[in-house]
């Protein structure tokens, strides 16, 4: 079964307005911007001691679970103290848009052979829809759900920090 694959590193090259989205259910919605954010809690956030980005939260958008930090799009202001605080410049503020983005992967949408908008509108390879055997290497490459994987240097991973 295809999948949605994300190469981290090259979306960051990659501005949010050069990958379309076809999610239905909002017609301002760019899907990638949901995943964009998601990806940069889970992998790239050193997940300091102190949390600056939750602490500096003014309507407490901002929370931890498990160690990782969640946003609540609900509390959410879009003011950008979080990026501002965060120490290590993993919360880019065009990652806190104030429209809530979601990505459904396209999941029952698309017909045989057909490509999901942002793999085919991604100039870059940044986004791609293959097969999981299709991917040669496979360092760094992790599982998002059952329909999406990730090439991302996890910080935590590297220097051995286990929280």
């Amino acid at each position: 079964m295809k999948k949605l694959y994300i190469d981290y590193d090259k979306l960051l090259e990659t501005g949010s307005e050069d990958i379309k989205c076809s999610y239905r259910m909002h017609p301002e919605n760019n899907g990638i911007t949901g995943l964009r954010e998601e990806l940069a809690f889970m992998f790239v956030c050193r997940r300091c001691e102190d949390y600056p980005c939750v602490n500096s939260c003014p309507t407490g958008a901002l929370k931890r679970e498990s160690g990782l930090v969640k946003r609540s799009k609900i509390l959410c202001v879009s003011c950008k103290t979080c990026s501002l605080a965060c120490p290590f410049g993993t919360i880019l503020p065009e990652f806190i848009p104030y429209l809530v983005s979601r990505c459904d992967t396209c999941l029952g949408r698309l017909k045989g052979g057909e490509l999901p908008l942002c793999a085919a509108s991604c100039k870059n390879g940044a986004v791609q829809y293959i097969e999981e055997e299709q991917i040669e290497d496979k360092t760094n490459l992790y599982k998002l759900g059952d329909n999406v994987l990730v090439r991302a240097l996890n910080w935590l991973d590297l220097y051995g920090i286990k929280k």
